[in-house]
């Protein structure tokens, strides 16, 4: 089987740095998020991926969306290698979307001009990623806690006695 033939690089000035990630299928993408990227984004999926206040936390939370905007992002990518997005989507999974979700926000966060809004978004982002991990961490606590375990076997033995005072066998009961 042929190799796919290597993306086309957007333009990337040298402070600009070029975010990629491999898909499932090891195929490698650029995600470049410019003008263009966010109007497809608008016109074929109606997300604006410059509305960081819900967007940026759909992207970070939802992998549907998150998929979406990268196939729509790197559509040009996509449509060299005659990739649909039933196929792109189909090679995103695990650790994929994670590297994936990483390059996508951190080139919205590099889209915008003013150091001083770059800065603000990174914050927020990370920020965001801070929560989430400390829910995680409560999460794994509860899970790993004894009175889990004993809430469950209370629940458990509380449906097994509802279920302990069974009719005798059918075959012992009179027919009437």
């Amino acid at each position: 089987m042929d190799a796919a033939p290597p993306p086309t690089a957007p333009h990337h000035y040298e402070d600009y740095p070029m975010h990629t990630f491999r898909d499932a299928d090891e195929r490698e993408w650029i995600v470049s998020v410019d003008v263009a990227s966010v109007k497809r984004c608008r016109d074929l999926l109606d997300v604006d991926l410059l509305d960081a206040q819900t967007t940026l936390q759909r992207l970070m939370v939802d992998p549907i969306t998150l998929v979406d905007c990268l196939y729509v992002t790197c559509k040009p990518q996509a449509d060299e290698r005659g990739i649909s997005d039933e196929q792109f989507a189909a090679a995103m999974r695990g650790r994929v979307i994670a590297k994936a979700k990483d390059a996508l926000v951190q080139e919205v966060v590099d889209f915008f001009p003013e150091e001083a809004d770059r800065e603000n978004l990174s914050i927020a982002i990370g920020k965001f990623n801070e929560m989430a991990g400390r829910t995680r961490d409560l999460i794994r606590a509860k899970l790993d806690s004894p009175e889990l375990a004993k809430e469950i076997e209370a629940a458990l033995i509380a449906v097994g006695s509802s279920f302990g005072s069974s009719p005798e066998n059918s075959a012992s009961t009179p027919v009437p």
